[in-house]
């Protein structure tokens, strides 16, 4: 399957995706190719160390054969912006170097492959959209932004936090949040409620931590004091841990923001404290 660009107009880049059954908009590379028109219009360097686009680039797989260099810089700088990332993400070159020094056309970085990939997909999607009947005013399409919002990996900060903590352990796995945090609260990358971290203290609670739950927890409750649910999660930690005493009071506490919580009434009556 090979998506075929046929016109550049205004702010959308249109093109099809053929061999796919039905010919669909390719609105995906429109609305990257949109931000870097709004840059042409603001006069901004299009060319970066005296680089240019190749009038015939090498290696096109999954973009129409025929696409010029000057159309498909395009595509590749919306793509940048989409994932968050520059062209070492899936090319091979060296970060601060001349792009000069690039070898884009060649196969040697995995990403490269992920990326076509990811775009035979969403053609392939974006075929299936067009059965369905529209439920508002215009159809539904995907778009590289529409999942990765400015990030490489497209998971949910609760897969990210319980991932880093499989792997490089707890203390990593806070730094990170904090880090997320800061650089993405608000952009819509990640949701940044009370899930994520209330996710990550099960997950430790599992592997047999309730110490290091309970740090998960109390970070929660700084994050998200008046949540009922997030002081019945640092209760089930210290019940775990065996604190029973500080199981209660925040038990209690939860009762306080959700008065109807039954688990926190539940595990008082166990604990032998009378309604």
């Amino acid at each position: 399957m090979a998506i075929k660009v046929t016109h550049f107009s205004g702010l959308f880049y249109s093109g099809r995706v053929e061999g796919a059954g039905i010919n669909t908009v390719e609105k995906i590379i429109g609305f990257l190719a949109s931000v870097f028109m709004a840059l042409l219009l603001l006069n901004l360097p299009l060319h970066a160390q005296g680089w240019e686009w190749p009038e015939k680039p090498e290696n096109i797989q999954v973009l129409s054969k025929d696409i010029t260099g000057a159309r498909l810089g395009f595509p590749m700088r919306g793509f940048t912006r989409a994932l968050g990332v520059r062209c070492t993400y899936c090319h091979v070159g060296e970060e601060g170097k001349p792009l000069s020094t690039y070898d884009f056309p060649s196969d040697e970085n995995p990403n490269k492959e992920r990326a076509r990939e990811m775009l035979r997909m969403l053609g392939s999607i974006n075929d299936h959209l067009n059965k369905i009947e529209p439920s508002g005013d215009q159809r539904v399409n995907m778009w590289c932004h529409t999942c990765h919002r400015g990030v490489a990996r497209p998971i949910t900060l609760s897969a990210q936090l319980k991932e880093t903590y499989r792997t490089e352990g707890l203390d990593a796995s806070l730094t990170q949040y904090s880090e997320l945090k800061e650089k993405y609260y608000g952009k819509g990358a990640y949701q940044f409620g009370e899930g994520a971290l209330n996710e990550l203290g099960y997950e430790v609670l599992k592997k047999e931590n309730p110490e290091g739950a309970v740090k998960v927890f109390k970070l929660n409750s700084k994050e998200y004091p008046e949540s009922g649910n997030v002081w019945d999660s640092l209760a089930d930690g210290y019940m775990q841990a065996g604190d029973k005493k500080n199981a209660k009071k925040y038990y209690r506490k939860s009762l306080k923001f959700s008065p109807n919580n039954q688990n926190a009434k539940d595990m008082l009556k166990k604990l032998g404290e009378k309604e």
